[in-house]
């Protein structure tokens, strides 16, 4: 088997599959899985984990990633913001790392898009007009 360091190095169906394994909770629980039409989301291992799992699987029709448009942006975001030029040492940093973004994303980042609020400022200023 492949050290985990190969693994988090090269996009494959194995990589997929172990991060279904790793998800916290009943994968029952999740009943969308957004993948663009790379390789290692179209074939026999991921089909077989989402109909274990009734899991729908939703896809972009092939150039047109408006189909999924909020997915395709948030991934950019992460891949220009988040990921762009870094190398984890290991799982464990990246976890880290990616819960600290997380919460700099959500908390501290404003958005042009949100009236240059955070997500969290704007959903608690949008709850406050709603109740």
């Amino acid at each position: 088997m492949k050290s985990s360091l190969t693994v988090l190095v090269h996009k494959t169906a194995g990589l997929v599959k172990e991060a279904f394994m790793t998800v916290n909770g009943n994968l029952k629980n999740i009943h969308i899985f957004h993948t663009d039409r790379g390789n290692e989301f179209k074939n026999k291992l991921i089909d077989e984990k989402l109909t274990a799992f009734d899991i729908t699987r939703s896809l972009s029709h092939k150039g047109c990633p408006y189909d999924n448009a909020v997915a395709e942006a948030t991934f950019k975001i992460i891949k220009t913001e988040f990921v762009k030029n870094q190398t984890f040492a290991d799982l464990k940093t990246l976890k880290l790392e990616f819960a600290d973004y997380v919460n700099w994303f959500n908390n501290h980042r404003i958005h042009s898009s949100l009236d240059y609020l955070t997500p969290v400022a704007y959903r608690m200023n949008t709850f406050k007009k709603v109740v």
